[in-house]
């Protein structure tokens, strides 16, 4: 619980950009001038507590920003936030400036920095900004339903062209060590394969034989959805086209994902997380993550959170497989067996 009623907030960004993180700034700047309180903005994240670039914030500072993308806050990642030193520094400049309560949206390396600095007395609300959809406690996160849109867009034009050339195309997507961008891609996409670090077991002759078999039954083109944790889509594309004679070409979205305006869902959700942020530090609430879950908007205990293992859907995982046309020679096999018994 807090000690003292909050009279000032303040609000970073921190890790990886995400669409929606302005609306959510936006969402913590306003509610807490509505209940009568200031509000900081941090720049660079911890970054910005470390070299006190913070400065106050007024209504008219978040206008016309809830249909940017990026942060107006800008980000970092902070290595000096993983040191007790850091750590006591950037308390001390929250205490320098009068916050008694800070909201943090980031990843789950954000949330251990927000941890560390509740350690040290500091008032802390976690938001889950990340493209990834990694944070355990949570099933959405700000900014990955626009991610996910971006990528399905251009995956559907290079499919376009993949059909024109008669080609293999392996599509690599962002999600660092997760698959859950790729797996959507791979359901929105129909994907005729779709790998994922969850799941892939490096087995890339079944994947060639994929490939051959697609084309055997009349595929004109063949679309791998590769994630990022598996990576490696430049050579794995020359090996696929050594094996195969398929012409195969990768393509790296990277960090276009992560720009861009953010959809509908990505605006009013991160503008009620902003907004249960602030309301949290009024009720007296520290070390909390705000998330959702089975269409509840939920807070948790920074620390439960942390411990929180997250793993892809088994049957979205299946949905996926079973719609592909990969997979159709499976299918094929079993009627095959059927019909012999």
């Amino acid at each position: 619980m807090a000690e003292k009623k909050i009279k000032t907030i303040g609000v970073l960004t921190s890790g990886g950009d995400a669409p929606g993180m302005n609306a959510a700034v936006r969402a913590v700047v306003r509610r807490a001038l509505s209940k009568g309180l200031d509000v900081y903005g941090i720049h660079r994240g911890y970054d910005g507590l470390m070299d006190e670039d913070v400065f106050k914030m007024k209504a008219q500072d978040v206008s016309d920003i809830i249909q940017k993308g990026g942060t107006i806050l800008y980000t970092a990642r902070c290595a000096e936030m993983r040191t007790e030193e850091g750590q006591q520094r950037a308390a001390d400049t929250c205490r320098k400036f009068g916050i008694d309560g800070l909201v943090v949206i980031g990843g789950d390396g954000s949330y251990r920095g927000a941890e560390k600095l509740a350690n040290h007395g500091i008032n802390v609300i976690g938001l889950p900004g990340t493209i990834d959809l990694d944070i355990s406690c949570t099933e959405y996160t700000i900014g990955f339903d626009t991610a996910v849109n971006t990528a399905m867009e251009a995956i559907d034009k290079v499919r376009d062209t993949s059909t024109s050339h008669e080609r293999c195309s392996i599509i690599e997507v962002m999600g660092r060590n997760a698959g859950y961008l790729a797996l959507w891609c791979g359901i929105a996409n129909g994907a005729e394969d779709i790998l994922l670090p969850e799941k892939y077991d490096y087995n890339e002759q079944a994947l060639i034989d994929n490939i051959i078999e697609s084309r055997r039954r009349g595929k004109k083109h063949h679309i791998i959805v590769n994630a990022e944790g598996i990576g490696h889509s430049a050579s794995m594309a020359r090996r696929i086209e050594a094996a195969t004679g398929i012409e195969t070409r990768a393509t790296i979205l990277g960090h276009m994902q992560r720009g861009g305006s953010p959809t509908a869902k990505d605006r009013v959700y991160a503008s009620i997380f902003g907004c249960m942020a602030v309301d949290l530090l009024c009720e007296g609430k520290n070390k909390r993550v705000v998330g959702y879950n089975k269409g509840q908007f939920q807070d948790f205990d920074i620390q439960e959170a942390l411990k929180m293992q997250k793993s892809l859907d088994e049957y979205e995982y299946e949905i996926a497989k079973s719609l592909s046309s990969s997979y159709m020679k499976d299918a094929h096999k079993k009627v095959l067996k059927d019909e012999m018994l």
